[in-house]
């Protein structure tokens, strides 16, 4: 049985929760004190992880529309993405804000340069960016082909978010390994669509 428009608007809906909830959960763990000694770095790593979560629910859109043979699925993978991105942006700007601190914020190249770790995540930011302000139906219509191309970019932030997440912890732990082993899953998923492009 096939998904129907309208089911998949009630999709879009639970979507949008899965969203913003974890942004209540933080709040409300900021306020009541949900947080370690570290509340900085507790931050960081749960936005971060959160974008991580949304990348790879909108890479997994694609194959499971495909298998389930669910071809409305893919209405969603543009929320995603904007949720993916929304994520990474708290990400970005908790470690701006409170981890240098606005008066600081001159010290990012000296730290770029310092802790490649953080170069990766900057670079998943603006490919991240990019696709977000192309993902419009306008956009699609105006870049044609062009378009495609671009939005492949999604599998190079697939490679560098999950590096940039395990590159950053100090303590090798069995939750970023798990993410890059799903992304590697993912993206095995398309192999036929790579090995196209190196014929």
């Amino acid at each position: 049985m096939r998904l129907t428009p309208k089911q998949v608007t009630w999709l879009k809906v639970g979507l949008h929760l899965a969203g913003i909830l974890p942004f209540a959960w933080l709040f409300w763990a900021v306020n009541h004190g949900g947080l370690s000694a570290d509340p900085v770095k507790d931050i960081q790593h749960f936005t971060g992880r959160t974008a991580l979560k949304f990348l790879l629910a909108a890479l997994l859109v694609t194959p499971l529309a495909r298998y389930a043979k669910q071809p409305l699925l893919i209405r969603t993978r543009r929320l995603l993405g904007l949720w993916c991105f929304a994520w990474a942006t708290l990400h970005l700007t908790s470690y701006a804000l409170l981890e240098l601190g606005i008066n600081n914020l001159a010290l990012l190249g000296r730290e770029l340069t310092t802790r490649p770790y953080l170069l990766l995540g900057i670079i998943s930011w603006f490919i991240l960016f990019a696709l977000t302000v192309t993902s419009t139906q306008a956009a699609q219509r105006k870049l044609g082909r062009n378009w495609q191309y671009l939005h492949n970019f999604v599998y190079l932030v697939a490679i560098l978010a999950p590096v940039h997440y395990l590159w950053s912890v100090k303590v090798l732990s069995p939750q970023p390994i798990i993410y890059a082993a799903l992304a590697i899953v993912l993206l095995a998923c398309r192999y036929k669509k790579f090995r196209q492009w190196w014929r």
